[in-house]
């Protein structure tokens, strides 16, 4: 049972329609239009046949000619010479040679024209006749007739013909309006399904191949496709509600404590200012993880670009000096030899953050003797910013993932030294808008080299602010 306002009824109704137009304009054409269209056709063949008399008027062979016609086509044709009969073809049904009616052509000899068609009453049948006549010479006419023959039997015949037609056609229809809309309906039904169960948050739900309609096959194609990327999304939400809950708790836990520790233990003075050091050290971490957080939002929604030219070398090493405690403090050392000014043409803000997160990133994951080294390669048109570790590596396969958003190698998220998990992802959006190439070589006990590339600029340039939205 198909309901109403469904793909399959509304196919059925349309087909329907269609045929009972087509059905109607049969009617009409065979029924009502036929007489008609049966006067115009002998019209047309007696013109015709008169075209030919006139085109051979004057060959000798002309009378053979005329008898064929006349005979072939069942007309009479008669030929007239200063009104005397120089031909006229075998008598044939329907033939007008009495002079009793002849004031066509007198009618037609009096109006000078060179044709003209006449319909008269044929007092032998009693029926029409059409008579043609067309001037072959100033002095010969021809007169073409032939009978119309009454078709009220055939149309009567036609009538019952076209009834059992109509009726077998409206049954054939239905049929195959029913066969049609299923085969239509049924694979974008199961579409429909489909996209009901990645709404209701079920991703392990499948498709098969539903049809041989290609535009189906693709509807179906970019629905699986949307299902992986939400699944995906789906997946990255919960690891984000996880990673960061554990990054906000730990240095919650860890404020607490330590402000607790500092309320009982006021009298040591020392002990207390290692404990605010501490509480400040995690406010500053937490403070971290929020700003990452609300800039990451951000990020994926609207983008503003300052760009202008300003020496890169200038900006690492101011980025450096700010990360000089970890040199004074825990031995850290960072390499970079780069003296003379490199300009870039980018956002001056954003491209800080993009530096100091792949620093910061390279310093949680280097080796034991805590190196980082930066470089800027000139490579003819582009240079090139590496910023490399001498950690532990990454496997091949992981390298793709990286990116991402709090990616681990694996599920439970380990908290580094600094960061929140989100500054490679903040990297590769800044990186993305404008539109520099970007990348990470790693191999197993050998470090990893995360880099981008810009290309070559001078040093004088205007300022300019784009808006890029996503």
């Amino acid at each position: 049972m198909m309901k109403r306002h469904s793909l399959a009824f509304n196919i059925w109704v349309n087909l329907s329609f269609l045929i009972t137009i087509v059905l109607i304009f049969i009617w009409a054409l065979q029924i009502l239009f036929l007489n008609a269209y049966y006067e115009w056709v002998i019209k047309n063949d007696i013109k015709n046949i008169a075209t030919y008399v006139k085109k051979y008027h004057k060959d000798e062979n002309n009378i053979k000619l005329y008898d064929n016609l006349a005979y072939e086509n069942n007309v009479c044709i008669e030929i007239v010479s200063n009104k005397i009969i120089q031909y006229s073809s075998e008598k044939t049904k329907g033939c007008l040679y009495n002079s009793k009616h002849t004031d066509y052509k007198n009618n037609f000899e009096k109006s000078n024209k060179n044709a003209k068609t006449f319909i008269i009453e044929n007092p032998y049948l009693k029926n029409q006749t059409i008579i043609y006549a067309i001037k072959l010479d100033e002095n010969a006419s021809a007169y073409i007739n032939a009978s119309l023959e009454p078709i009220d039997k055939s149309i009567a015949i036609l009538k019952q013909e076209l009834l059992y037609v109509t009726i077998i056609v409206y049954i054939m229809s239905f049929i195959a309006a029913i066969y049609i809309s299923k085969k239509v309906s049924e694979p974008i039904t199961n579409i429909s399904e489909f996209a009901k169960d990645i709404t209701n948050g079920n991703y392990n739900c499948t498709i098969e191949h539903v049809s041989n309609i290609i535009e189906i096959d693709e509807l179906a194609e970019t629905l699986k496709m949307a299902k992986i990327e939400l699944a995906k999304t789906d997946e990255l939400r919960r690891d984000l509600m996880a990673n960061v809950s554990h990054d906000l708790k730990t240095p919650l836990t860890m404020i607490k404590a330590y402000a607790e520790m500092s309320r009982d233990l006021t009298l040591d003075k020392e002990k207390t200012k290692e404990n605010l050091n501490i509480i400040i050290e995690e406010t500053d971490r937490l403070n971290t993880l929020v700003n990452d957080i609300l800039e990451l939002s951000k990020n994926e929604y609207s983008f503003k670009l300052d760009l202008e030219n300003y020496d890169i070398v200038n900006q690492i090493n101011n980025i450096l000096k700010k990360l000089n405690y970890l040199v004074e403090k825990e031995n850290y050392k960072f390499v970079f030899k780069n003296k003379k000014p490199i300009f870039i043409n980018a956002d001056q803000r954003k491209m800080e953050q993009v530096i100091y997160n792949l620093l910061i990133n390279a310093i949680n994951y280097t080796g034991k003797d805590k190196k980082v080294s930066i470089e800027i390669k000139n490579n003819n048109i582009n240079y090139r910013v590496n910023i490399k570790d001498t950690g532990k590596g990454i496997d091949e396969k992981d390298l793709k993932f990286i990116w991402d958003k709090y990616y681990k190698n694996e599920k439970n998220h380990q908290r580094n030294k600094m960061g929140t998990g989100l500054g490679l992802n903040i990297c590769k959006s800044i990186l993305i808008r404008h539109n520099f190439n970007y990348g990470v070589i790693s191999k197993k006990g050998k470090g990893t080299t995360f880099y981008f590339e810009f290309k070559k600029v001078n040093d004088k340039s205007t300022k300019v602010s784009l808006n890029n939205h996503k």
